[in-house]
């Protein structure tokens, strides 16, 4: 009985040596494989179905601004202008100062160029710049579906570089209007236009400041600044938020190279909308006028005259018999405000004063010496800029 005891303990640890060596060199000999034949290990990692970028109202990515595109988009269309008399040119910066360039792309040659413009009514109105139109002998608008069309000129004004534009067409997809007052610097917008004549392209950045003036472009200056890519061709383009609702028409870029740097500024939709139904319903933009000449009171000027105070705008001239001078403004007088809002440079004088209703009574409050005066003004319309055809043979 022992000597069979000893015979099965040996042969249980026989198999138990033999399982170990098989279980370590061989293991698909003793167990089924892991896998089929040939198919590689499957790991059980759950994975978001693809997104569907072609739906309607559905972001192609978190974060994307797809829907503002898709949804502005369509209103955005291309300008191509031929124009009756060669009186475009290209300016000739001087190196040493800052070079701003209106985005109007001169593609074909002298006598033509692009730009894009911007749809605001159903029955065929259109927003641009007035340097994009300006004696434009033939204007022909694309419209993001394909279509061509030629437009006329509703009105143009040139002291804020707007103009309407008209085309024989209706239940065309206006653009929904924002609040560019509302803006913050950090705010996302997208820039859709048409530039280098490549077709409609959108880019996005933010807003990098708004009121911008002083920079000479236009007699009326409240920029929105944006490092949104605006280039040549994108002159009259739509500035949109992250919603798609227009904020301002693109107008020009800092460079020296003629592209973007980064630095772009577009036209406030509230002054663009105040033009656009000036020139529609009255043919002209109604600002008001007071017949002064203002210039930015400076420190040493403020020293120079003895001034009592440190900040306004310095009237250096008054038009005799203008509203100014009816109203008993003088030479010397510090303006401090336009009804109740205050203005410390010539910029905002003028805005306030165009801001004001032609043939309407105005409180204008001065510093003369020691004291400070309201004087009562009646506000008249102002004159309408003077065009000067300029002869680039003799430039």
């Amino acid at each position: 009985m022992r000597r069979l005891w000893l015979v099965f303990s040996q042969a249980v640890t026989v198999a138990l040596a033999m399982v170990f060596v098989l279980a370590t060199l061989k293991p698909q000999w003793i167990g089924p494989p892991a896998a089929a034949t040939g198919a590689p290990v499957q790991f059980n990692i759950a994975q978001a179905p693809p997104a569907a970028a072609s739906a309607a109202g559905i972001p192609a990515s978190p974060g994307s601004f797809a829907p503002a595109a898709r949804r502005a988009s369509p209103s955005v269309v291309s300008v191509v202008t031929s124009a009756a008399v060669n009186t475009r040119r290209k300016s000739k910066p001087n190196p040493a100062e800052p070079w701003f360039h209106r985005d109007f792309g001169d593609q074909d040659g002298p006598s033509s160029g692009t730009g894009s413009a911007v749809i605001v009514s159903p029955d065929g109105y259109l927003l641009t710049n007035n340097h994009v139109v300006e004696n434009a002998g033939q204007i022909e608008i694309g419209l993001a579906d394909g279509r061509r069309v030629a437009a006329k000129v509703v009105g143009t004004d040139p002291d804020s570089d707007l103009a309407v534009l008209k085309v024989a067409l209706t239940g065309l997809p206006a653009i929904t209007f924002g609040d560019a007052d509302a803006l913050q610097v950090g705010d996302i917008v997208l820039a859709i236009g048409n530039p280098f004549n490549v077709g409609q392209t959108v880019t996005s950045g933010i807003v990098s400041a708004v009121g911008r003036t002083g920079l000479g472009l236009n007699t009326f200056e409240n920029f929105i600044q944006t490092d949104a890519a605006i280039n040549p061709g994108n002159s009259g383009g739509a500035l949109v938020d992250a919603s798609g609702q227009l904020l301002g028409i693109n107008t020009a870029i800092y460079s020296r190279s003629g592209g973007s740097m980064g630095i772009g500024f577009a036209i406030p939709v509230s002054t663009a909308r105040q033009v656009m139904e000036g020139l529609i319903t009255e043919g002209v933009v109604m600002r008001g006028w007071i017949g002064v000449q203002p210039s930015d009171l400076t420190a040493d000027m403020a020293e120079s005259f003895k001034l009592k105070v440190d900040h306004g705008v310095l009237i250096t001239g008054v038009l005799q018999g203008g509203p100014a001078s009816a109203a008993g403004m003088q030479p010397g007088d510090v303006v401090l405000k336009v009804g109740a809002v205050p203005v410390a440079s010539t910029a905002q004088l003028l805005n306030a004063v165009a801001a004001l209703k032609p043939l309407s009574p105005a409180v204008i409050t001065v510093q003369r010496g020691d004291q400070a005066l309201e004087l009562k003004v009646r506000v008249a319309q102002r004159p309408k800029a003077k065009v000067v055809v300029r002869d680039p043979a003799q430039e």
